[in-house]
Formats: C-alpha cells, structure tokens, sequence
C-alpha cells in the first residue's frame, strides 16, 4: 500500500484509528461478556466513544471541504461535485456490506428484517430503535444526513439572509447543534426511560437525536480556518480542556453517582454533547500534529485507511459468522482470549482486502475525467 504521507495530517490519522480500534475493541465484550468490573465498563465506554470521535472527525473534515468550496457564495455544479465525491467514498462499501449482511442471514438461517428496504434509504434508525440487523450501521445515516442536509442548510440561509457562505455554514452549524439539545430535550421530558439499554437504542443511536454529533466538528473547521492564531495558540490549553472533559466523561459517572435512574437529564440531555465537545476540543492539537516517527506513522496511518471497511466488516459480518461457527459459551477464559486475537486479526486482513481490492478502486472513480466533467468539477 503506497501512501503519500506529506499529503496526510498524522494527528487526525490517529484520532480515526483511535477511534475504529475503540469499536472494535469494544465489541469483543461479545465473545466475553461477563468480562468484569472495570475491564468491562471501558470497554464498553470505547464502543460509545469511538464512534463520537468519528462523528467529531467527520464533521471537522467535511467542514473544511465544505469552508474551501463555499467560502464566500454557493455554486450548484460544486454542490452537486461534493456530493458526488462523498457518495463514492461511503456508499459503495455500504451498499456491499449490506447485501453480504443479507446473504448471511440466508446462511445462519435467520429471517430478513421488515424494515429491510430502509436500510437502502438510510432510514433504519431515522427517527426510532433500528431492527437486530446490521446494527453498526446506525452511524451512517446520521452522516449521509449530515452531508445532504449541511450544505442545503447553510445554501438556505446565504439565499434568504443574502450573507456570505462561511457565515451561512456558521449559523448552519450553531443550529443544528441548538436542534440537538432541542430534540434530546423532547426525548427527556416525553419518551425517556431509566433503563441504558432503552438509551442505548432509542437516544444514541436515533439519527433524529444525532445530527448535531458532526456539526460540532463542523464548528472546529470553521474556528480552525477563521480564528487560526487562536486555534494555533491555544492548542494545549483546549487539549487540557477536552482531557478534563475525558476523565469527567470516563470516571466522574462512577464517582459522582450520575447514573440514569438518579440523574437522568444529565444522559439524556447533557452526555452526548458534552462527548462531543470534549473531543473537538482535541482537534487543535491533533491537526497540527503533522507527522511522526515511521514506526508509529506507518501502522496508525494504515488503520486509518481502511477503518471504513473495518467498521463495516468487524461484527455483523467477521464476528457474527465466528460465533456462529465456534459459539464462546463453553470456552476457557484463555481460549476466548485467543477468539479475540482471532478476532482482530481477521478483521484486520479482510479489511485491507476489501479496503485494496473494492473501497480504494470505487474512490478513484470521483476524479474520473468524465465525472469531473459531467458534474463540472472545479
């Protein structure tokens, strides 16, 4: 695998790997879930964070694209172009991963989904609980969302405001992350339960409650290309502040005691944001971390490439069909260990076969002339 690394910021690298292993890693709690007491409970912390973070990078990244292309006024042709570019990164590998999701139904002998048709719409967790069924990809629609609806948004408000783009993308931002406290507000006072499973369901993983999740990366892009001395000058301090935010987020619930029975309003209202913005609060240290030894650059920067494919692979699909052919009820404590290790190394190999073989090829097809051509690319 040839990577131009001068082209790549290996701080953000970092935070994506970090955040594709979290999820990984976290989902071996289904090969040991009686795995007790602290191991366990960050375990499961990393599932909920790793997948914040990728909201998060997201949101600073498609910012950035979105600041570049509309920084003063917005033009339909480079509209269309960025839409363009990012349907060829996510929806070829989503769309094959689906059907080889449905295939393995077919193989483990489990009926299809009635919901089945939304998933191919990104309407599965639209606005309630998702069917069992491919269920890690409840993030994806809040980013397809999140790609269509940003830059209508911010072209809505530069029509109607007549102000320029980067200011419509500003207040396109500011809203959406007011409409995330609105509608968790909504949850808490009218569909809440003091149950983490119902949670977990029906709140962290409902698009409707998640949009606002990317916009606070979106919100960094912004102060990062506008308030650039800032955002270079107070770089560890904001660092402080997200770890702070971190060890709060890891530590303070068991310390405090805020859990959902007692303290729902602080899970249903406050948790998720306060993720995000922990997080974000990284990213000035992170995208001016440039580069880094190869021993630790090459590895980092590998996982980075291919956690699409490895976030798509690792459980319906790799660690769905291990337990169905070697079921973990009965296995020694080491024996499940060495699942793990089983585990993450195929998710790993089939990742990178599908990340070269599949996902690589299908992005290249966005700088095709004839599509640069058909969309007027810029």
């Amino acid at each position: 695998m040839q990577i131009d690394y001068a082209k790549r910021i290996f701080g953000l690298d970092l935070m994506r790997a970090v955040a594709i292993l979290f999820v990984v890693f976290s989902h071996a709690l289904w090969i040991v879930p009686e795995l007790p007491g602290l191991p366990g409970e960050l375990l499961r912390l990393m599932g909920v964070l790793g997948v914040e973070i990728f909201f998060v990078l997201s949101g600073f990244l498609i910012g950035r694209i979105l600041l570049n292309h509309f920084s003063v006024a917005y033009d339909k042709a480079k509209l269309q172009y960025f839409w363009v570019r990012r349907w060829f990164r996510t929806l070829p590998n989503y769309y094959l991963i689906l059907l080889v999701n449905i295939a393995i139904l077919f193989y483990i002998g489990r009926e299809l989904p009635d919901s089945l048709w939304q998933y191919f719409f990104f309407l599965q967790n639209a606005f309630s609980a998702m069917d069992i069924f491919f269920t890690e990809s409840w993030s994806l629609p809040v980013e397809e969302f999140t790609y269509l609806l940003a830059p209508l948004l911010g072209w809505g408000l530069w029509k109607a405001l007549k102000i320029k783009a980067q200011k419509a993308f500003l207040y396109t931002a500011l809203a959406m992350i007011a409409f995330g406290l609105i509608s968790k507000c909504y949850y808490h006072f009218q569909l809440a339960q003091p149950d983490m499973n119902y949670w977990n369901r029906e709140l962290k993983a409902v698009m409707i409650y998640r949009l606002d999740a990317i916009f606070y990366g979106m919100l960094g892009a912004y102060l990062s290309k506008y308030f650039k001395d800032l955002w270079r000058s107070g770089r560890w301090i904001f660092f402080f502040l997200g770890l702070m935010g971190m060890l709060l987020i890891s530590f303070g619930i068991p310390v405090f005691g805020w859990f959902i029975d007692s303290h729902a309003l602080v899970w249903n209202v406050i948790y998720l944001p306060f993720c995000s913005l922990s997080i974000g609060l990284f990213l000035p240290v992170l995208s001016h971390w440039q580069s880094a030894p190869r021993l630790v650059r090459s590895p980092i920067t590998r996982i980075s490439l291919i956690s699409y494919s490895m976030y798509l692979l690792h459980y319906s699909v790799v660690l769905q069909l291990l337990k169905f052919h070697l079921p973990t009820e009965r296995l020694s404590l080491i024996d499940k260990g060495v699942y793990v290790i089983v585990y993450i190394l195929l998710t790993l190999v089939l990742s990178y076969l599908l990340y070269r073989i599949y996902e690589r090829p299908m992005m290249n097809l966005r700088d095709h002339r004839l599509v640069k051509r058909y969309f007027q690319a810029p």
